[in-house]
């Protein structure tokens, strides 16, 4: 399944939760549900910058695809990334560089969360379209 789709997918997941509240706590649900993160990746180097909560990213490439792990201290936010890491993970650098996110327009929350976390959710999908950038360079020869 593409990029595209698993965020259409996504979105109809949120679409069947009319209240904030619920959907907030689908959220939470995701991140119960992220795979934990090898704790020998959760180290300084790993951080994302901007982010209020500490957010660890580890990326791997193996057979031709990006493959994201992460983990928080914050509930939410670890929710958040779970979110984009279903979205990118899986996926070439290619197709990673060039996805157009638009699911966090669609499902509301720029409006519905604060500007700290709204800004840690951009800094996290930054950061793994940086890796894949630098992996497709890597790949290609190019800068």
């Amino acid at each position: 399944m593409g990029i595209k789709e698993i965020q259409e997918e996504l979105i109809d997941d949120f679409e069947f939760l009319t209240e904030w509240e619920a959907k907030y706590e689908y959220i939470i649900q995701m991140g119960k549900e992220l795979p934990l993160i090898d704790p020998r990746y959760q180290v300084e180097a790993n951080l994302i910058k901007g982010c209020q909560a500490q957010v660890w990213l580890h990326a791997e490439y193996k057979d031709n695809k990006v493959y994201f792990t992460a983990d928080s201290d914050a509930i939410i936010t670890k929710g958040l990334v779970s979110m984009v890491i279903r979205i990118l993970s899986g996926h070439s650098p290619k197709e990673i560089m060039d996805a157009d996110l638009f699911f966090v327009d669609r499902i509301g929350l720029r409006e519905h969360l604060s500007v700290t976390r709204s800004n840690g959710l951009l800094s996290m999908m930054k950061q793994m379209k940086l890796y894949a950038i630098a992996l497709h360079s890597q790949i290609t020869g190019t800068e």
